[in-house]
């Protein structure tokens, strides 16, 4: 009878194991077959717009169809902000230093 059981939960343990197992790749052959075939003619416009933008945002640095005024808003704004928090490179993350704080020992009777 103990054999039998330990049969049955070592069979459930396997079957739990093969099922997450089939899912798992079933879901990832989904995805490989999905990308294999073609695509969907809005689809693949969608992707080729998201593309495009991302080469000619890499190829401008960041900013697509700026004009001047643009350019000057930002020149302002920047200078502002440089004027407001002590200038510095406002591209980077600052950079905090905290000193460790002295404490008084005291003693309690």
């Amino acid at each position: 009878m103990a054999l039998h059981s330990g049969f049955v939960r070592v069979s459930s343990l396997l079957r739990s194991a093969l099922s997450v197992s089939l899912r798992r790749n079933i879901g990832l052959s989904a995805v490989l077959f999905n990308k294999a075939k073609d695509m969907d003619p809005i689809q693949k416009l969608f992707l080729d717009k998201i593309r495009d933008y991302n080469t000619k945002s890499k190829a401008s640095g960041g900013v697509i169809d700026a004009g001047p005024a643009y350019q000057k808003n930002l020149a302002e704004e920047t200078t502002k902000l440089q004027r407001l928090y002590g200038g510095g490179d406002l591209n980077k993350f600052p950079q905090f230093s905290f000193t460790e704080p002295k404490l008084d020992e005291t003693t309690t009777k």
